[in-house]
């Protein structure tokens, strides 16, 4: 049996152009999923950034060099526009992706809003020992992915510690 990491530290990063676009015209943002998983995981770092592949994966390695975390939990830029590019940026750095994580939340999201799940490319994986999560920018989605990522983390971890 593994053992199961408590005290997780967690990074949010929201990804939207419109939310960053207000941030950096000095405007208040509302961001109502970043902030329940930043109050949910009770994360030390939180910040929003644009739908740009460079800076998804820059933020990636900023955090990963620059604090003390174990998780990094993005929401937005999950779905099927052409600037929803969120998963393809982080699968060009993660080493190895979590299957598991998608199928479950999936299977957890079909139950509540049906065949439009497949909208959905959620996503986990590992970086530098780190684990990163990619979510849906609706809050519906962070509370579903909330019940997992509460969960497992810790044992996650505790797998990834163990070598």
């Amino acid at each position: 049996m593994h053992k199961r990491i408590k005290d997780v530290k967690y990074a949010v990063v929201t990804v939207s152009d419109s939310r960053y676009n207000d941030l950096i015209k000095g405007k208040e943002v509302d961001d109502k999923s970043g902030n329940l998983l930043k109050e949910e995981l009770n994360a030390e770092i939180y910040t929003i950034i644009p739908d740009n592949k460079n800076m998804i994966k820059g933020i990636v390695e900023h955090i990963v060099e620059s604090f003390d975390v174990d998780c990094i939990v993005f929401t937005g830029g999950t779905g099927i526009a052409e600037r929803d590019v969120t998963v393809e940026a982080l699968k060009e750095i993660i080493e190895k992706e979590l299957d598991g994580f998608k199928i479950i939340f999936q299977k957890l999201s079909y139950e509540e809003v049906g065949f439009s799940v497949m909208l959905s490319r959620a996503m986990a994986g590992i970086y530098k020992g780190k684990i990163i999560y990619a979510l849906p920018g609706s809050v519906n989605a962070c509370k579903t992915a909330l019940k997992i990522i509460k969960e497992e983390t810790g044992h996650i971890l505790g797998h990834l510690r163990e070598g």
